[in-house]
């Protein structure tokens, strides 16, 4: 899924190989999915790309931005993956929007669960899309401890951890993948209530978030994830589907998976307690 490593490190390859690339044509769905999203008909997505330049990426929150000429922008959502394939004839048969460049090479958008594929001109009118795109980056300097205070004191409800850090995208980008490692790095079970955490342990949370999130972005994202060649992450979770059952890093229990809030949590019963 994509979050806040995925999205920066795939926007930088997307830059890095894309950028000066015409396109040179659009094919839509060759296997439509239900819950595959488009800003309007993806048939008429051709005609708004074909031709135009690709000039830059950016990747923010849970969204990477393909910024073509004439501010037209192709976006991907959370759930939505982007593969590069020198040639179409290497792309897979079925995925949910194609684009082919003027040198035939090619990117493929394929949905799992569901995610978004936008073409549009200028920005995309969406509240989840314009609150990531405009907020502070907890890659950025600028999301310091007094914006993490203000996300604590963002509710009057006594939310668990997870609730507070991973919905509402309070912190756009920062969704359930990403926060089991932030937790445990600075001690916190994820159904914590957040009137019970000191001050200390408030500012250690957020020192943890910084680092792992760097951390993660640095290595190219999560080992659970996979970036614009369909390599994973060079990033070891401590908490994932790749650790559940085995031992924890610090103490050596076994570390948990439990379902909570509509997904699964990880944790270590000693180093987390609640």
């Amino acid at each position: 899924m994509l979050e806040i490593p995925e999205s920066k490190v795939m926007s930088l390859q997307i830059e890095d190989v894309l950028a000066g690339k015409r396109i040179a044509k659009v094919n839509p769905a060759s296997s439509p999915h239900k819950f595959a999203w488009y800003n309007g008909d993806p048939a008429e997505y051709d005609k708004l790309l074909s031709g135009k330049q690709i000039l830059s990426s950016r990747g923010h929150g849970m969204f990477v931005d393909i910024c073509c000429e004439n501010n037209i922008f192709i976006i991907a959502g959370d759930g939505t993956n982007i593969r590069y394939y020198p040639s179409p004839e290497e792309c897979p048969e079925k995925f949910q929007l194609q684009i082919v460049f003027d040198d035939n090479s090619c990117i493929a958008f394929t949905v799992a669960m569901y995610g978004g594929i936008w073409a549009c001109k200028n920005e995309l009118d969406n509240s989840y899309y314009q609150g990531s795109l405009h907020s502070i980056s907890p890659l950025d300097d600028a999301f310091n401890e007094s914006v993490f205070e203000k996300i604590f004191q963002s509710t009057t409800k006594d939310l668990s951890m997870k609730a507070l850090l991973a919905t509402e995208q309070r912190i756009p980008g920062l969704g359930n993948g990403t926060l089991q490692d932030i937790l445990f790095n600075g001690g916190i079970h994820p159904k914590r209530k957040k009137s019970t955490l000191s001050d200390f342990e408030k500012g250690e949370l957020f020192h943890s978030l910084k680092v792992i999130l760097n951390s993660m972005t640095e290595n190219g994202g999560r080992d659970t994830e996979k970036d614009l060649f369909g390599v994973n992450g060079k990033y070891k979770t401590i908490l994932s589907k790749n650790t559940v059952n085995k031992p924890c890093p610090n103490c050596g229990s076994n570390i948990v998976k439990e379902a909570y809030l509509g997904g699964a949590i990880y944790y270590c019963p000693v180093c987390q307690k609640i």
